[in-house]
C-alpha cells in the first residue's frame, strides 16, 4: 500500500503501485491544496520568501495559482495523458534524474509533474532556492518508489536538467550516454507595430515585470518599428511601479541606471524600468532592450520561431505567426514545453 501525504493531508491507494487514474486525482488533490489556506502551506510560502527575497508573496500566488488551475485541472490532466495514450503503468519503469532551476516560484514544477504522469520514479535535485516543491511533496517512506530528493543525481536511467549555458555543458558531459532533456539560458521577445492598444500594452507589461524578468519565458527585448513613440508604452507599464519600493530590484535599477549614464548610453524610463537600445535579447533585471526594425524588411532570425536563445515571441498572433498573445507569455499550458522539446513524449518512449 502506497500512502502519500501532502502537509498532513493524506490519500491512501491499496495497490503495489498507482495506476493512471490514481495518479491524475493525487495530482488534482494537490491542486486543490494549492490554492487552499491550510497553515502549513501558507507557512511555506512565508518561509520561502524570507529565504529568497526574489520570491515575493505576490509571484509566489501568481505561480501557485498557475499551476493549480492550468497544470492540476483534473480535465486538463486526463485529456494531456489520453493524448499520449499514457498506460496505467510503464512496462520498464525507469529512474528519471531531475535538476531543476531556481530562478521563479515552482519553476520546475512542470518538469516533476510530466515524470510523475507517466509513471517513472524520479530523483530530483531542487534549486537551493526554492523549497516550496518539497513542501508539496512531503511524501511518506512508502511512496519512495516515486518520489525521492538528493544532493547529488547518479545512477539514473534518464535525466532532464535545467540550469545556465555552463552548468549546461557539464550535463553535457556527464549525462551524454542517457537520454536526456538539457536546457540552457532562454529569454522572449516582443514584436511591436504601434497599434497596440492601453490594454495590449499592460498585458505585455505582465510578459516584461512577472517574476522580475528572471523567467525563461520574460519579455526582455522589444521589436519596435521605426519611429516608435514609446511615451503609451511607459505610462502602461506604470502598473509595475511598485516593484521600484521593493529593495532588491530597485538596487539592480539604480545599478543599471549608474551604468548607463557613465557609459553615456541614451535610455528611457518610468522609475521602474530601464528602455535602452541594444541588440542583445537578453537584458539584465530592471533593464529592458528594443531594437528597431523597418516594415515590410524581412523579420530578424529571432522572431523566426526556432532562434536557440528564445522560448516564446509575444505580439498579435496571425496566420503567418503563431506568437503568443500579450499578457500570456508566464501562462503555458500543459503543453507548452521549455525549448519546444516535448517533454511526455520524451518520458513515454523511454523503455
Amino acid at each position: 500500500m502506497i500512502r502519500v501525504t501532502f502537509a498532513g493531508h493524506s490519500s491512501k491507494y491499496n495497490v503495489d503501485f498507482m495506476n493512471l487514474d490514481q495518479r491524475v486525482n493525487l495530482l488534482a488533490e494537490l491542486g486543490h491544496y494549492c490554492i487552499s489556506t491550510d497553515p502549513a502551506w501558507l507557512t511555506a510560502r512565508r518561509r520561502a520568501h524570507a529565504a529568497n527575497g526574489w520570491f515575493t508573496p505576490e509571484f509566489i500566488d501568481l505561480a501557485v495559482h498557475g499551476i493549480a488551475t492550468r497544470y492540476l485541472d483534473k480535465e486538463k490532466l486526463q485529456a494531456w495523458a489520453a493524448k499520449y495514450r499514457l498506460p496505467d503503468h510503464p512496462v520498464n519503469p525507469r529512474t528519471v534524474g531531475l535538476t531543476m532551476a531556481g530562478n521563479i516560484p515552482l519553476v520546475g514544477f512542470h518538469d516533476f509533474l510530466s515524470i510523475f504522469i507517466s509513471g517513472h520514479h524520479q530523483l530530483i535535485k531542487p534549486s537551493g532556492r526554492d523549497d516550496l516543491l518539497q513542501h508539496l511533496l512531503a511524501i511518506e517512506p512508502a511512496a519512495a518508489p516515486y518520489f525521492a530528493f538528493a544532493d547529488r543525481l547518479a545512477g539514473c536511467d534518464a535525466y532532464i536538467a535545467t540550469g545556465s549555458n555552463n552548468s549546461a555543458r557539464y550535463f553535457e558531459y556527464y549525462f551524454a550516454k542517457y537520454p536526456h532533456i538539457i536546457r540552457r539560458n532562454r529569454t522572449s521577445v516582443a514584436l511591436l507595430t504601434g497599434e497596440e492598444t492601453r490594454q495590449d500594452l499592460e498585458a505585455l507589461a505582465d510578459d516584461v515585470y512577472q517574476y522580475f524578468g528572471l523567467g525563461c519565458r520574460n519579455v526582455t527585448q522589444l521589436y519596435v518599428p521605426e519611429n516608435y513613440d514609446f511615451l503609451s508604452l511607459l505610462q502602461a507599464f506604470r502598473k509595475y511601479n511598485h516593484l521600484s519600493l521593493l529593495t532588491k530590484y530597485k538596487h539592480n535599477y539604480d545599478y543599471q541606471l549608474t551604468l548607463l549614464i557613465l557609459n553615456k548610453k541614451a535610455y528611457m524610463s518610468n522609475e521602474s524600468i530601464l528602455l535602452t537600445e541594444s541588440e542583445s535579447p537578453f537584458s539584465p533585471i530592471s533593464v529592458l532592450h528594443y531594437t528597431y526594425y523597418r516594415p515590410g524588411d524581412p523579420l530578424p532570425a529571432s522572431l523566426s520561431g526556432n532562434h536557440p536563445d528564445i522560448q516564446t515571441i509575444v505580439g498579435r498572433p496571425s496566420p503567418d505567426r503563431r506568437f503568443t498573445p500579450f499578457g500570456r507569455a508566464q501562462q503555458p499550458g500543459l503543453e507548452d514545453y521549455a525549448d519546444g522539446v516535448d517533454t511526455l513524449q520524451f518520458l513515454r518512449d523511454l523503455t
